[in-house]
């Protein structure tokens, strides 16, 4: 296998829920919970899961938005923890990261050309005349008219601000984006565009993508390989068609069954959950999945079943064969 750009070994981040009238952290919501993975130079790993599994934690800790308890993330075989000032500046540079709401993550105050300024600005990069011939061909590259640098955030549509938060993310060419719920809050027209966009920038410049999504008809056009998340944890990891046609884990399978299908004469079977996923506070003992799990067993109670290789790409967490 080939070396990886980006691997995450045994990543753990908490947060602590703070109680009573001294407001004391009495308890630790466990976001993500010994986490494993890598990402090849441009490919797409699509990271799926309920809300509140962790994904989005993830994300953040891949970009230095939040500082992981324990593990390692390696970019380029350097575990960015030990980095300096200096290195760390350049990690950040090469990951950027695409977040849910564009209105909330462009400053409302700036104009587009401040906005899509402020990366060279930061890392020290051309002179003025070649920052503004720079916000002109990101225009271009995302498909926003070059007058729109002197308008504001809320003059543009959601998928227009969208468009927007794709420019400031790939100006200073990075080898990896992060994609966090890049179209869920668009419509579905409009998402297949900045998919198709993000595709096409992904061909010329030959980025990775971590995508992260709920929609798994989404995950299952976009993405090379998927793995699926619940409460923290990886519960299974292959490729994209193997993940749709060939699943073992019961919690991959639900997912797949909760995707629509256009034949109101469909009557094929679905796994169907049961209950609410558990508080990550207090997570349930043994395999986290149990308490939901129409096949668990008395094992899946007690003992935490171990990642297993079932071939060289497809790998999953579960007590049953």
């Amino acid at each position: 296998m080939a070396t990886p750009l980006l691997e995450i070994r045994n990543l753990k981040k908490s947060f602590p829920v703070k109680e009573g009238l001294f407001m004391r952290a009495k308890n630790f919501n466990q976001a993500v919970n010994d986490v494993s993975l890598f990402i090849q130079p441009g490919e797409t790993l699509g990271l799926v899961g309920e809300s509140g599994c962790g994904k989005s934690t993830l994300g953040r800790c891949l970009v230095n938005l939040y500082q992981p308890d324990q593990g390692q993330i390696l970019f380029n075989e350097l575990d960015i923890n030990t980095q300096n000032r200096s290195e760390r500046k350049q990690y950040r540079k090469a990951v950027q990261m695409i977040f849910q709401d564009p209105l909330e993550s462009l400053n409302s105050r700036h104009t587009i050309e401040q906005i899509l300024t402020e990366p060279f600005v930061i890392h020290r990069i051309g002179d003025r005349q070649w920052r503004l011939k720079q916000i002109k061909t990101l225009l271009d590259l995302v498909g926003l008219p070059s007058n729109s640098a002197s308008r504001y955030p809320f003059e543009f549509s959601g998928g227009q601000r969208q468009r927007v938060g794709i420019a400031r993310a790939i100006a200073l060419r990075p080898e990896l984006i992060v994609c966090d719920e890049a179209v869920s809050a668009l419509d579905v027209s409009i998402q297949s565009q900045i998919i198709n966009l993000l595709l096409d920038l992904q061909d010329e410049f030959n980025m990775a993508y971590l995508f992260i999504s709920h929609d798994l008809a989404v995950v299952k056009h976009f993405s090379d390989r998927v793995a699926v998340m619940y409460l923290g944890g990886i519960v299974e990891t292959a490729d994209s068609e193997t993940i749709y046609k060939s699943q073992k884990h019961p919690y991959t399978r639900s997912l797949i069954d909760s995707i629509p299908v256009p034949d109101p004469h469909n009557k094929a079977k679905r796994l169907i959950l049961l209950g609410d996923i558990p508080s990550g506070i207090n997570p349930p003992s043994g395999c986290r999945f149990h308490t939901r799990c129409p096949k668990v067993m008395p094992i899946c109670k007690i003992e935490e079943p171990k990642i297993r290789d079932l071939t060289s790409s497809h790998s999953f967490s579960c007590h049953l064969d």
